[in-house]
């Protein structure tokens, strides 16, 4: 009975020692996962999402976090998101996209505008050639892009002048005869969308003018980054309509892009909070107004991530998939505890085995008990009790509870006890 109840509070005391070592676990997978992100200069769109997406993040105690990394001036993400072991990126898709970056969601479409006075016309992209070209970019990017593009139509930028120009620059003024001939422009939509910039400026140039790329799929093709883009009749002036039809011409994406190495829980998990306050997130006028999943067909230009597919699939996986590490691990420590347990109360609740030697001293008490017999009755009594240890004896031999530590001592006092037994009773009867 006493052992039972040992084994029991044993097992009991095991089974809290493994719920303890187990919550401990849980508690620690299942704390908030950091993840570093560099997004664009402070005060750029890209910049003020990133906040909006970290802020929310904390205020919703999701279970991903993110860490806004600073860029240095002058660097851009795309640097230090290939250089640094960086988690998460806003990159253009025109950028040199590392290796280890995997797409996760599509946060704005830029689509090339190329604007001219009213009266211009332009009949195909080649009649570019000799024209003076303003394009608008906060630094050379835009016209790396565009000198590509013109490039595929053998226009030379010796014979077709390009130039930056700030962001903020004026168009129409830009478009003042002596100045450049077209500005080209890759606005976001969600900025197209909703300012009334453009409205504004076909008041103040009574109409303007508005091309796009008309082959933008064979562009896709060959420039990797562009995709083909439609901008729909007016979208950018209700009155006069402009474009006055739907226009066809090409556009960069912004993606915000994961390291191969994030975990796909963590990313599924981004996506699906991404997705579930996507309204929260916009930045007015400027940015990130129709998020949209990436592209997970197998041939898309840049490679999705695992966790992305999971999403888009809606593969969300069963408690034993997201946890089996944890609940082999508790598992593992279970067995293990169990062991250490069974080991303890062996080594408490184990009884000694009886040396044979110390039977021989209980052989000896009765040899005492004999020689002090008066009787028959009394020899009898002695005689029965020395069976009964020497039944225990070999019981105890068989069992384990007597050890064979002095056998041959009790083998001879038995011998003795035995000898002596048979004289005693001898003297007794001839008495």
């Amino acid at each position: 009975m006493r052992n039972r109840i040992q084994i029991l509070l044993l097992i009991l005391a095991g089974l809290v020692l493994t719920g303890m070592i187990a919550a401990a676990l849980a508690a620690f997978m299942e704390r908030p996962t950091e993840l570093t992100m560099a997004a664009g200069p402070p005060g750029s769109a890209e910049h003020r999402f990133a906040e909006r997406l970290a802020g929310l993040l904390n205020q919703k105690k999701a279970s991903v976090r993110i860490r806004l990394i600073p860029l240095a001036a002058g660097e851009s993400a795309a640097t230090r998101f290939a250089r640094d072991h960086v988690d998460l990126a806003i990159l253009r898709t025109d950028a040199h996209i590392p290796s280890h970056a995997r797409s996760v969601a599509v946060l704005e479409h830029e689509v090339l505008l190329i604007i001219a006075a009213r009266a211009t016309q332009l009949p195909d992209v080649s009649a570019l050639r000799g024209r003076k070209l303003a394009i608008l970019g906060q630094d050379g990017r835009n016209e790396s892009l565009i000198r590509q593009i013109l490039d595929l139509y053998d226009i030379d930028a010796t014979t077709t002048p390009l130039r930056t120009v700030p962001v903020g620059s004026r168009i129409d003024d830009l478009l003042r005869p002596g100045h450049f001939d077209f500005v080209l422009s890759f606005k976001p939509v969600s900025e197209i969308a909703t300012s009334r910039e453009f409205n504004t400026l076909a008041l103040r140039m009574k109409g303007f003018s508005l091309f796009g790329l008309p082959d933008g799929a064979a562009m896709e093709r060959k420039l990797p980054g562009l995709y083909a883009e439609v901008i729909e009749a007016g979208l950018l002036s209700g009155a006069p309509p402009i474009p006055p039809e739907d226009t066809n011409t090409v556009a960069l994406q912004k993606i915000l892009m994961a390291r191969d190495d994030v975990r796909e829980h963590d990313v599924a998990e981004l996506m699906r909070f991404i997705f579930d306050n996507k309204a929260d997130l916009v930045v007015p006028g400027r940015f990130a107004s129709h998020i949209e999943p990436p592209d997970i067909d197998k041939d898309s230009t840049i490679a999705v991530h695992e966790g992305a597919v999971e999403f888009v699939n809606s593969d969300v996986k069963t408690f034993f998939d997201r946890y089996s590490d944890l609940i082999y691990l508790v598992m593992s420590i279970g067995s293990v505890v169990g062991s250490v347990g069974l080991a303890v109360f062996t080594t408490i609740t184990r009884v000694r085995p009886v040396k044979a030697s110390d039977r021989a001293q209980d052989l000896m008490a009765l040899m005492d008990r004999m020689r002090q017999a008066r009787d028959a009755t009394t020899l009898d009594a002695v005689e029965t009790e020395m069976e009964i240890l020497l039944i225990d004896m070999l019981r105890g031999l068989k069992d384990g509870t007597v050890s064979a530590d002095g056998l041959d001592a009790f083998r001879m006092v038995y011998d003795l006890a035995r000898d002596g037994l048979a004289r005693h009773r001898a003297a007794l009867s001839s008495s």
